[in-house]
């Protein structure tokens, strides 16, 4: 989407200036559709240095996800997204859910809510 859309944006901005991470949305990017809530993104880089830094193998790139000190921008360029995933045919990759960050320009299409399948 070269030309963001406003509303989105403007979605992003609540979430981060109300520190809100109830917001559920669905987004469509390239190669994918994508469900999950909405997170400010300092909890954002939080949850996923904490992940890094709970294993051996990737803690030296914890540090790169420390929140950062200065305020997000006034307008967000990015969806940061948490108990995410990637809906695939009747299933959603991972199953429990991950941490996603979508550029707001590469999204096509979204929906407020997530999509969910049931096995029944």
């Amino acid at each position: 989407m070269p030309n963001p859309d406003g509303l989105l944006v403007d979605i992003a901005a609540m979430v981060e200036s109300e520190h809100n991470n109830q917001m559920s949305l669905t987004v469509v990017v390239p190669g994918a559709v994508i469900t999950g809530r909405l997170a400010p993104v300092a909890l954002w880089w939080e949850r996923v240095a904490e992940v890094l830094q709970a294993s051996d193998h990737l803690k030296p790139f914890a540090a790169l996800f420390a929140p950062p000190a200065d305020h997000p921008p006034a307008r967000p360029s990015h969806l940061h997204l948490h108990r995410a995933k990637i809906l695939q045919g009747d299933f959603a990759l991972p199953h429990t859910g991950g941490m996603y960050r979508i550029a707001i320009e590469d999204i096509s299409a979204w929906t407020v809510g997530d999509l969910s399948y049931s096995d029944r």
